[in-house]
C-alpha cells in the first residue's frame, strides 16, 4: 500500500460496515474472509501492512487482497477530489480518518451480507454471516481455515427453514426470495453492476428486502459505484446536525448528498459515516 492507514482507520475500514467478516485477533492483527479466501493483517512499527494465509490458499491471496483494498490507489488522492474546502464539516471529517478507503469487495456477497443488514447493528449482522458460513457454506482448502459464505446458486437449493436456522428472522424470507430470482435469471446480479448507476440501483429494489439504501450499499461496496450515497441512520442524523436537513426524507437526503459531494458521494458519506459514530462512542 502506498499510503497505510493509522490503526484506528484501518479498525474503521474493516470494521466500520462496509463488510461483515473481519475480526479482531490477538496481538492487532485481523483475519477477514471475501470469496475463497481468508488471510490475516498485521501493521509493523511504521504501519507497512503484512499478511498471511493458509498454504493451500496464500498463491491467489495477494493479488486479490491488493484488489480487495483498492491498494494500488491512492486514496488521499480521492479525498481531495471531494468539496472539503467549501465544506468545513466534510474537511474535518476527511482529517480525523486520514487514508479511509473503500473496499472493493464480490458483487454477489455485498448483496447477502446487506440483505442480512435490514434493522440491524454490526455486530448482528457478523453474527448472522458468520451462521450462514458455517452452516450452508463450503470450507476453505480445510476445516482450519473457515467457510466461504454461500453462493447464490446454493442458497437457491436451500429452504426459508433453513436460512431462519441462521437466525436471520424475517431476512430468510427475502434472502430465499432473492435467490429463486437469480437462480430464473443467471447473469442478471453481474449485468446490473455493469449497468449506469440508476438503472442499476433501480432493478436492484426489483430484488426482495431491498429498498434504495440497500441497494447504494451494494453498489457502493460491491460495485465501486463511488456516486452512490445510502442513507441509514447515521447519515440522516449527519446531515441534520451538519448540514441543516431536519425532517427530510431518505430519498431527498441521498440526492442531496451526489449533487453537493458530487462524483464520489460514496466516499465522502463513508466519512460522515465514520464520523458520527466515532462521535456516539465518544
Amino acid at each position: 500500500m502506498r499510503t497505510p492507514p493509522e490503526p484506528d482507520v484501518l479498525a474503521e475500514i474493516l470494521d466500520g460496515g462496509q463488510a461483515f467478516r473481519w475480526h479482531p485477533q490477538p496481538g492487532g492483527e485481523w483475519q477477514g474472509f471475501w470469496g475463497r479466501h481468508v488471510v490475516r493483517l498485521r501493521q509493523n512499527a511504521r504501519r507497512q501492512l503484512a499478511w498471511s494465509a493458509p498454504l493451500a490458499l496464500a498463491g491467489p491471496a495477494g493479488a486479490a487482497l491488493a484488489r480487495y483494498l483498492d491498494a494500488r490507489r491512492d486514496p488521499r488522492l480521492l479525498a481531495d477530489a471531494l468539496p472539503w474546502r467549501s465544506d468545513a464539516h466534510l474537511a474535518r471529517c476527511i482529517d480525523a480518518f486520514p487514508g479511509l478507503r473503500l473496499l472493493r469487495q464480490p458483487l454477489d456477497e455485498t448483496l447477502l451480507c446487506f440483505l442480512c443488514s435490514a434493522t440491524k447493528r454490526i455486530v448482528q449482522i457478523k453474527q448472522m454471516t458468520a451462521l450462514l458460513a458455517e452452516r450452508l457454506g463450503q470450507p476453505l482448502a480445510d476445516a482450519a481455515a473457515g467457510r466461504a459464505l454461500p453462493t447464490w446458486p446454493a442458497l437457491a437449493a436451500t429452504t426459508e427453514g433453513e436460512l431462519r436456522g441462521c437466525r436471520l428472522g424475517f431476512r430468510a424470507r427475502h434472502i430465499h426470495q432473492t435467490a429463486q430470482f437469480l437462480a430464473a435469471r443467471p447473469g442478471w446480479l453481474e449485468e446490473t453492476g455493469a449497468r449506469p448507476y440508476a438503472e442499476a440501483r433501480a432493478r436492484l429494489c426489483q430484488l426482495p428486502g431491498v429498498g434504495e439504501k440497500v441497494a447504494d450499499c451494494v453498489l457502493l461496496f460491491g460495485a465501486g459505484r463511488l456516486e452512490a450515497f445510502p442513507v441509514d441512520v447515521w447519515i440522516i442524523k449527519a446531515m441534520e446536525r451538519r448540514y441543516g436537513l431536519q425532517g427530510w426524507k431518505p430519498a431527498a437526503i441521498a440526492h442531496f448528498g451526489r449533487v453537493h459531494f458530487g462524483e464520489r458521494a460514496g466516499l465522502a458519506q463513508q466519512y460522515l459515516f465514520a464520523w458520527e459514530r466515532r462521535e456516539a462512542r465518544k
